[in-house]
């Protein structure tokens, strides 16, 4: 009896080494947030101050933005590639609409107002994303080159569309009733810019889908297991034709902002957004295996990301570091991601072991 009491001690023992450092890898976006935080604080002098937060604030929400349709991609087991060069059309064609109209070719130009020049801009992003999720799921080619031709194709159009100049000036026309375009960049509501409601709004909608709906749970069995979320009666091909269309979306909201807040749009904006919102989402703890993933950790991995940018900006570092860095994070976050799949892999089998 004695002999069978000791040996039972080792079970009530506290938790093991593993199980640990699970823990700590699912909580590495919040040590990873503040330790750029700490970092950057002893670095940089002033870098809390008031006029830089409300700074970082607004690059945080342009990252954010990106990400959150980049999530719903990435847990599908896809990738988005041309959300950058979307964020440069959607900026061209808004600028061109302000500025030009739209030349029919007859002799008439017809001109919208600025609700219209919104909503024109939000479906051509959502155009470019249907035609990514049609190249994907009809004619059954990869996301990766799919998306890496219309990330081509698009900066190219945009390109085209001033031949390769900038549309200056977007404060609008009160004749043609373009007045108002700049207050989507500048305005405030309540006390907040309109970029931080947007990414509010945005991000609890996005949130409530992936966690509260039929679509959430079907964007996730999708990434899970596609054959068996086909098998069970999911509509893949419509659950990634939603993703890539909803991060199209995300991405001509992108270029809309930064055009009005520079009241100017020039065909090169957004180029390497995509790594990016792809690094904020990892770093989030959004799988690129697929099946997992969370709109409040890209959130927090969109902070990471920005406060990381911005406090080396502060420190004067070069550019050229800046990309390498970058990809270095992107790097280390799917390493430590495999490395969280595979102890949990592992206490899974403990588990099974234990119960049988």
């Amino acid at each position: 009896m004695m002999a069978a009491s000791q040996t039972a001690l080792p079970h009530k023992s506290g938790p093991s080494g593993s199980t640990v450092l699970l823990q700590i890898l699912k909580l590495r976006t919040f040590i990873a947030l503040f330790a750029v935080l700490i970092f950057f604080t002893a670095a940089v002098p002033n870098f809390l101050g008031a006029a830089n937060l409300v700074l970082m604030s607004k690059h945080v929400a342009i990252n954010a933005i990106l990400a959150i349709g980049m999530t719903y991609v990435i847990i599908t087991g896809g990738i988005d590639l041309s959300v950058g060069s979307i964020v440069g059309l959607a900026g061209m064609v808004a600028g061109g609409l302000i500025l030009n109209g739209l030349d029919t070719g007859t002799g008439w130009t017809v001109w919208f107002n600025v609700y219209e020049i919104v909503l024109i801009t939000l479906g051509l992003g959502v155009l470019i994303g249907a035609i990514n999720g049609l190249l994907i799921t009809r004619l059954g080619v990869t996301p990766f080159i799919a998306t890496l031709g219309t990330l081509y194709v698009t900066r190219g159009l945009a390109l085209l569309s001033s031949d390769g100049r900038t549309f200056p000036n977007l404060t609008g026309s009160d004749y043609y009733g373009t007045i108002g375009f700049t207050w989507i960049g500048a305005g405030t509501v309540l006390g907040l810019p309109v970029l931080i409601w947007i990414l509010l709004i945005l991000a609890a909608g996005a949130a409530y889908v992936a966690a509260k709906t039929p679509l959430g749970r079907h964007i996730y069995a999708v990434g899970g297991n596609e054959r068996a979320a086909g098998l069970s009666g999911i509509r893949v091909n419509r659950v990634k034709m939603f993703v890539y269309m909803f991060s199209g979306f995300c991405a001509a909201i992108v270029g809309l902002v930064i055009a009005s807040q520079l009241q100017a749009s020039h065909p090169a904006t957004g180029e390497t957004f995509e790594m990016n919102a792809i690094a904020a989402a990892v770093l989030g703890g959004t799988s690129m295996s697929g099946g997992r993933g969370t709109i409040g950790g890209t959130i927090v991995g969109a902070f990471v990301i920005g406060i990381l940018s911005d406090g080396l900006v502060m420190m004067g570092i070069s550019s050229f570091w800046q990309t390498v860095i970058k990809g270095l994070v992107i790097i280390c976050a799917v390493v430590v991601d495999q490395a969280q799949r595979r102890l949990q892999a592992r206490a899974a089998l403990a588990r099974v072991a234990k119960g049988g």
